[in-house]
């Protein structure tokens, strides 16, 4: 199979399991946001590290088919997250908070989305890079 057409499958098969995280991620924090009526910001965190450790695990498998050390892989995931999540929590509370009071669910897809395309390139060129398809 050409390295460009197994490129498109490992996107799409990113694809599909981001969604299945997003879905994880979307109803654990409306449960925690809307039920157990927590802050914003505690429910984003908890929903958004139960959806990582689901996209990790699915595409460190499935997607990369990557064998590389588990650890090590997922402290450069947690490195990402260093970042990505004070930032996200950042534009989360300004975009929503009175200035602007858009809608936190729309924050959150735009997040979503976000995450998405920044998580792929990092997974890809960073922390599976060189360790990819070495499983078989």
């Amino acid at each position: 199979m050409s390295e460009k057409k197994k490129e498109i499958i490992r996107s799409l098969k990113f694809l599909m399991f981001s969604v299945s995280a997003g879905v994880i991620q979307i109803v654990s924090f409306t449960l925690l946001n809307e039920i157990c009526h927590l802050w914003y910001w505690v429910s984003y965190l908890f929903s958004l590290i139960l959806s990582v450790l689901w996209n990790f695990t699915l595409n460190r498998k499935f997607t990369f088919h990557s064998a590389s050390n588990v650890p090590v892989a997922m402290l450069k995931v947690a490195l990402f997250y260093i970042v990505f999540t004070p930032v996200s929590t950042w534009w989360t509370a300004v975009l929503t908070g009175e200035n602007f009071l858009w809608n936190e669910y729309v924050v959150l897809v735009l997040t979503m989305i976000t995450n998405f395309v920044t998580e792929y390139l990092y997974d890809r060129f960073v922390v599976f890079r060189g360790n990819i398809d070495n499983d078989k």
